[in-house]
């Protein structure tokens, strides 16, 4: 993942779920775990407010099942994570490669 792509996928994490920003530039795999870790929290506290951001953030709701399944080959919270985290680096290249104009690029067009 490109190091743009990276950073606007910890901006989209960190402000979706709530965290506090860090101080140093995560790799891919330190987002993934401090994405898990949080995940697992909610999971214990705030499942419904979760599965809530699962669908407001477009996850595939058959995943997020199998993740949550017991018979599921990693922790739900680890399998969520890395849900969460490839759905966000569809975003975050979207948001790249289709840029919005600029409004103020846009004179005339007063209301």
């Amino acid at each position: 993942m490109s190091e743009d792509t990276l950073a606007t996928t910890t901006e989209l994490i960190i402000r979706d779920f709530e965290m506090q920003p860090q101080e140093k530039t995560l790799t891919e795999e330190e987002l993934l775990q401090l994405l898990a870790d949080h995940i697992a929290d909610m999971i214990e506290h705030r499942l419904e407010f979760l599965l809530s951001m699962m669908y407001r953030l477009d996850v595939d709701e058959r995943k997020v099942d199998r993740a949550l399944s017991p018979y599921s080959d990693e922790p739900a919270n680890l399998a969520l994570a890395k849900l969460v985290l490839e759905r966000q680096k569809q975003r975050a290249f979207t948001k790249q490669y289709y840029k919005q104009q600029d409004l103020e690029d846009m004179d005339g067009l007063e209301l």
